[in-house]
């Protein structure tokens, strides 16, 4: 155990957080801005895509709701933000360009959710969350990227709106691996449960679609 585990655990943190049925699934900003390093991509963000086709075909396999998101601005660039202000170049993320368009490997399919976002967060001024529980979710598994960033914003959000976040380790990803692997442990001590593609499908009580 770390100094940082150590001191985390003798504060009372990282408690278990179990999965519980029925689960969702929730991929951020998985686009071709993100999986491009000459744009906002780089890291460890294109194998995380790749992993994140499996997840996927899983979740449809077994009925899972499954929302999506992407990064749209205006054209005329009116719906700007602070966000904006700290990373100008996300304005680049127009409804047309080819940057705010989904991954071809992991395009949504009809009955999934696509929320537009301008924020971090997925659940910031979305209908997300009421999406979700009209589905009786009561678990997210979050892909998608950044780990730093979206991700955490959106895992964030999920725990405030009483949803247990998973965090699919492989499945997500960051244009910097330090940050990645920080904030996993962060988001892990405080927010949400970290487990590999491989240990969600096999978790015993969540084969079977939503029983």
């Amino acid at each position: 155990m770390s100094r940082d585990e150590d001191v985390y655990r003798q504060q009372g943190f990282g408690n278990a957080l179990p999965p519980e049925a029925p689960f969702a699934l929730l991929i951020v900003d998985f686009i071709n801005g993100f999986a491009d390093p000459g744009s906002f991509g780089g890291g460890n963000i294109g194998p995380a895509i790749e992993c994140t086709r499996g997840l996927l075909a899983e979740a449809r396999a077994r009925g899972w709701p499954i929302a999506h998101t992407r990064v749209v601005y205006q054209d005329d660039g009116a719906d700007a933000n602070i966000f904006a202000l700290k990373v100008p170049s996300i304005l680049a993320l127009k409804e047309d360009a080819h940057g705010s368009q989904f991954v071809p490997q992991l395009q949504p399919s009809a009955g999934e959710l696509v929320v537009r976002k301008v924020h971090p967060s997925a659940f910031f001024g979305s209908s997300l969350a009421g999406w979700l529980s009209q589905r009786g979710a009561k678990t997210v598994l979050v892909a998608g990227c950044t780990t730093s960033g979206c991700v955490r914003a959106s895992v964030v959000d999920a725990m405030c709106h009483g949803f247990r976040p998973v965090v699919v380790t492989d499945c997500v990803g960051d244009r910097s691996l330090p940050a990645h692997e920080a904030n996993l442990f962060d988001m892990g001590q405080k927010y949400a449960t970290l487990l590999t593609r491989n240990e969600v499908l096999g978790m015993q009580h969540i084969h079977g679609g939503q029983s």
